[in-house]
This record gives structure tokens, sequence and C-alpha cells, in this order.
């Protein structure tokens, strides 16, 4: 057993080169969203609502409340799980966007924790990748379905 003096936190960043309100939209529109991430989803996120997303191929989903969100500068979800999820948009230029990516609030036993942490990370990282191919190149990756073939139902 891992004995942790802090709950990790979890950071993936990635630059996108396309303007703010692209990126900002690709999140928060699931006709976009499900060419990268998950395959469905409730709705447009709005603040104060709740929603959910679905990852079909793998017989999951979240349930998710949008706790706030600032049109093409932050969006803040809390999971069905506690976890805490944030997206920083940054205009770089009028072209490129640096999105930002916090996970947060994992519970459990400091193993637990870690394995959370890390898949998270690897998790988000896989969807920036995702986003910068799709939004950049227009070039559908599949990598969410992809990582774990197995694993599907």
């Amino acid at each position: 057993m891992v004995t942790l003096n802090n709950v990790p936190v979890v950071k993936s960043e990635m630059l996108i080169r396309r303007p703010v309100d692209e990126v900002f939209e690709a999140f928060i529109n699931p006709e976009i969203t499900t060419k990268f991430w998950f395959t469905k989803s409730s709705g447009i996120l709005e603040e104060g609502k709740h929603f959910r997303w679905e990852w079909e191929m793998y017989g999951v989903f979240d349930d998710l409340y949008v706790e706030e969100l600032e049109q093409n500068k932050l969006i803040r979800i809390v999971s069905s799980d506690n976890t805490k999820t944030e997206w920083i948009f940054t205009p770089r230029t009028e072209k490129e966007t640096f999105v930002s990516i916090t996970n947060s609030g994992f519970s459990g036993d400091g193993d637990d924790m870690v394995n959370y942490a890390i898949g998270s990370m690897g998790g988000f990282t896989l969807v920036l990748c995702a986003l910068k191919a799709l939004l950049e190149h227009n070039i559908i990756l599949n990598v969410v379905a992809d990582k774990a073939p197995d694993d599907h139902v």
C-alpha cells in the first residue's frame, strides 16, 4: 500500500493550432466531441446542468455536473465519482489555443489514487492528441476506442 502526503492532481496540456472559439466548442458540443473522445452525450454542456457521457464501445458512462462554464475560457465539471475536471483555454494568437486540463479529487487508498491519476493523465493526453489531429488536420484518430480494443463490449 502506498501512503501519500498529498492527493494527486493531474495536469495534461497541449497547444492546439486553432482559434479559441473552435477549441472550446469542440469540448462543449457533442457533435464534435464524439469525433475524438466519447461516443454519446445527453447534450451540449451548459453551466448548472447535469449530463451523461457514454463510451459505448466499452459499455461505460459518466454522469457529470457542469459547475462552471465561461465561454472560450473555462469549463469545470464534477463527475459521478466526485472527481473534478477543469479545462482552461488560453489563446496564444488568433489561431492558437493552449488547453490545460486538470483532474483532481481522487479517492481511495494511496494505490487507488495513484492508479487513477496515472490513468487519468494518460486518458486526457490521448484526448488532447486526438483533438489536435481533428482540429488541425481533420483526422479522426480513434485513439480512445483503440487504446483497449480487447475491452470492447
